[in-house]
């Protein structure tokens, strides 16, 4: 790997950092403490467009800074205390769904593009990556306050379920487009 390519690549990683963050400030409160953002359309879109190298470490770097306590979360929050909360389950969960997402595209590629499997198989990818934010969460949000896993999924899982749905037809639509016209303007190097 060239050196122009690896600072390319950092330059993709930061970019999509700071998308992620960006989106993460268009939040809605919920009852549950668990706010409905658009994070969780950003980190798919991130895995899509850079591929799972580049897509994850994205992801990763988000939520290292957040944990550092840069305002990176919604609300412009930050700090361990987050990450600590009720939230962090899904925010520390955010690398392993650009990472499906990366892998999605990756196999939808192999399977020729345009194809009907291939569309699936990213959709389904894209699918294990909201159930692993959601196992995640759920999980961690059952931790911190002490309540069952039947309360965390009707809070933190239910409410979101039907906003997943949308983002995941929009991300499977919106990432390949994206990616497609970025590689074609030689701005962005096939994904890693």
């Amino acid at each position: 790997m060239s050196q122009n390519q690896k600072v390319r690549d950092l330059v993709y990683i930061a970019v999509f950092t700071a998308i992620i963050a960006v989106l993460a400030q268009i939040s809605i409160p919920m009852p549950g403490g668990v706010p409905m953002t658009l994070q969780t359309f950003a980190v798919p879109l991130a895995g899509l467009v850079l591929g799972t190298k580049r897509g994850t470490l994205s992801a990763l770097l988000y939520v290292l800074l957040g944990t550092l306590g840069v305002p990176v979360f919604a609300g412009l929050s930050g700090g361990p205390g987050i990450v600590l909360g009720v939230t962090g389950g899904f925010i520390v969960s955010f690398p392993i769904m650009a990472l499906l997402a990366g892998l999605g595209q990756s196999y939808s590629d192999r399977m020729a593009a345009g194809a009907v499997r291939g569309y699936a198989v990213l959709i389904a990818f894209l699918i294990l990556g909201a159930v692993a934010n959601y196992i995640v969460g759920m999980i961690w949000f059952s931790v911190v306050t002490g309540g069952s896993l039947t309360e965390a999924f009707a809070l933190c899982v239910a409410p979101f379920i039907p906003t997943s749905i949308i983002k995941i037809i929009l991300v499977s639509w919106i990432g390949p487009l994206l990616r497609s016209v970025l590689i074609r303007a030689h701005v962005l190097e096939p994904a890693v």
